[in-house]
């Protein structure tokens, strides 16, 4: 298992590197993240490259048994880059050159950015290919960021004519004879610049798609570059986690070796800890390529610019590690190693602080370095195991940022109500594409599916068809790939697998909420408020699940539920609170024999994860209060060596992971 953190050797002075050396080995560091903001220290002039600094700095390191992933420079081009080449600045929605001044201040499209961004790389690669000390490389830093500039137009013009071959084609797919929108030649073709109002929603989804398709291109010449030098090196990114949908991570994931994430649990300064986020992050950013993940920058201070967050609690650190392994992790990198003194970042805290002296955090860190060091050879390749899956599609979520339907209405929110039921009932979850393999899932959960091909369609006939269980939920169904809305009775291409047709809808205004109940018999005398959207259902073969009790329709089926083949399906046509998606799940679950490894309290969260024969159950107290369960067996507890049964109290924050055959 690799434990680390991110270091920038070149804002300290030379005298400093081995102290630092020392003190991370004594924490039981044995890998660094090195100069992925460093080009302008690497190539300070045009074509003159300084690797020396670099390469002093990897050895010093070595010789305390850490090893080095180096980061390509890309996301902060150098000024005489930008001086000579002005045209690489991106443009922003309102169609304003972005100066120079930021990092992530470059075009993705522009080519004389790509032509140097290929000498770069190219340079690195040679000079570090054979270095026994570096293992690895991260592209880049945290992708994103679109561009609407005049380069970018043209590129997406010609994106626009590969895929669609014929205008008369595109235009018949978006509509755009809604308010005399037809193309007669491809050059017409604007970008969704904030200036010119709503765009059509086909133009607005297909440039997001096109942007998020550069950024896997671009990662792609640095990759193939990378993989023809330094072939026995490994290649990933430091993807954003749940909460960022400006690029299809999936696109962006499948050529990397591993994905990696940034974990700020106490970002800025938010009030609480979204620990259903974290998880969620931890469990999406695994189920991008079905395999185990880094986090390659994790929190170990206050994090801010101009203004100074919340300084991680006692203990926080240390949790934040284990929950990361817990959920798939195999390396922690925390970020960062010394608190700058100068520039955007000096506030943004890492385990040292500005003096460079250790204290609390330090000895936090090393405490879990120690810990891991007897951990790794046990958990290191472990699998994590799920028997649900959520199905999580970033054409959904850019669909509905282009066309929220409600202003109440979020994506992540309403995934993440479903995702914390299950969080809840202790059961493990993949975050998949719509696309995957869902043949071993008991349960897979597809809420919002609003964008629906024919190719999903099949993919979840088939699931249920074999006896799987599927949840859809409101909006699913409305939209073909285009964007467009279906032409036939709502959920569309999910209708035969609804077993139900949505005659009418309601869009609610803010504060108004339709109380419905559950009528199922086995779930009789459940209530709730329905919130956002009511669809109003008229089954055809499946059963009423639930009935609305106010407005002019009351009595309506709001939630159905379908036999299908050997499987089955259930539709909840409006959003539902937190407490009645629990006590619908937990009765599914009942129903398929899907429980928890342990029965825990609310607040304690329970993983698995699998090594040849062993199992090993982690418990993680994310409370501000003492826990008490029960162990119905003996197991061995790795953090201690002891063997635990019966009651056993978890602490505010404690972490316990369990051994079984």
């Amino acid at each position: 298992m690799y434990f680390g953190v991110d270091y920038y050797p070149e804002h300290w002075p030379r005298e400093r590197w081995a102290e630092d050396a020392r003190l991370m080995a004594e924490a039981g560091m044995n890998v660094v993240r090195l100069a992925e903001f460093a080009w302008s220290k690497m190539e300070p002039e045009e074509g003159k490259y300084q690797f020396e600094w670099l390469e002093e700095v990897i050895d010093i390191l070595g010789r305390r048994g850490i090893n080095t992933i180096l980061g390509t420079p890309t996301a902060s081009p150098p000024a005489w880059l930008i001086s000579q080449n002005p045209d690489i600045l991106p443009v922003d929605e309102e169609h304003q050159r972005i100066e120079f001044g930021n990092r992530r201040n470059y075009c993705v499209t522009n080519s004389t950015y790509r032509k140097y961004t290929q000498k770069i790389v190219t340079a690195m690669a040679e000079r570090f290919k054979n270095n026994p000390r570096v293992i690895g490389w991260q592209i880049d830093n945290e992708f994103g960021t679109r561009c609407y500039c005049d380069f970018c137009q043209q590129q997406f013009q010609s994106w626009l004519k590969e895929k669609y071959q014929d205008i008369d084609n595109l235009n018949q797919r978006w509509g755009t004879v809604f308010w005399s929108h037809t193309y007669c030649d491809w050059k017409e073709i604007p970008l969704p610049w904030k200036t010119g109002g709503s765009p059509n929603p086909g133009l607005a989804l297909d440039y997001r798609r096109f942007m998020s398709q550069v950024f896997v291109d671009y990662q792609e010449l640095q990759i193939k570059i990378l993989r023809k030098i330094c072939p026995h090196h490994f290649i990933t990114h430091n993807f954003m986690g749940a909460g960022y949908d400006q690029l299809n991570y999936y696109d962006l994931a499948r050529s990397l070796d591993f994905v990696s994430w940034d974990n700020y649990p106490r970002y800025h300064s938010q009030a609480e800890i979204d620990y259903f986020l974290i998880k969620l992050s931890h469990d999406l950013m695994r189920g991008l390529k079905r395999k185990n993940f880094w986090v390659m920058e994790s929190q170990s201070g206050s994090s801010g610019w101009e203004i100074v967050g919340s300084i991680p609690r006692p203990d926080e650190i240390r949790f934040w590690t284990y929950q990361a392994i817990a959920h798939g992790g195999e390396g922690v990198l925390y970020f960062r190693w010394r608190t700058c003194r100068f520039g955007t970042e000096q506030y943004w805290h890492g385990i040292l602080g500005h003096d460079g002296i250790p204290r609390r955090r330090y000895l936090e860190v090393k405490r879990t370095g120690q810990e891991l060091a007897a951990l790794s050879a046990k958990i290191s390749g472990a699998r994590y195991l799920a028997d649900t899956a959520m199905l999580l599609s970033y054409d959904d979520r850019f669909a509905f940022e282009i066309q929220p339907h409600n202003s109440q209405f979020n994506y992540l929110t309403q995934f993440g109500n479903y995702y914390a039921a299950l969080s809840y009932l202790g059961v493990g979850v993949d975050v998949i594409s719509p696309l995957e393999d869902l043949s071993h899932y008991q349960l897979v959960i597809a809420p919002t599916l609003h964008i629906v091909t024919p190719q999903i369609v099949r993919n979840l006939d088939q699931y249920v068809q074999n006896g799987g269980t599927l949840i859809l939920t409101a909006r699913g169904g409305v939209k073909d790939e285009f964007n467009t809305v279906v032409d036939k009775p709502l959920p569309g291409l999910l209708t035969d697998l609804v077993g139900a047709e949505i005659k009418e809808y309601d869009s609610l205004p803010p504060g108004k909420t339709v109380e419905l109940e559950m009528v199922h018999q086995e779930l009789a005398g459940l209530k709730d408020k329905a919130h956002i959207w009511c669809d109003f259902l008229e089954p055809q073969e499946a059963v009423p699940l639930a009935r609305y009790c106010e407005e002019y329709y009351r009595g309506e089926v709001a939630a159905t539920l379908h036999k299908y083949g050997q499987g089955q399906v259930v539709y909840i046509g409006t959003f539902l609170n937190s407490n009645i998606i629990f006590y619908l799940l937990r009765w599914l679950s009942n129903k398929l024999g899907i429980k928890a490894p342990i029965n825990t309290p609310i607040g304690i969260e329970v993983t698995r994860r699998q090594k040849d024969n062993q199992y090993y159950i982690f418990l993680l107290n994310e409370t501000g209060e003492t826990k008490v369960l029960f162990l119905e067996k003996k197991f061995r507890h790795l953090l201690t060596g002891k063997i635990v049964e019966g009651i056993i109290n978890l602490s505010p924050l404690e972490v316990v992971i369990l051994e079984a055959s």
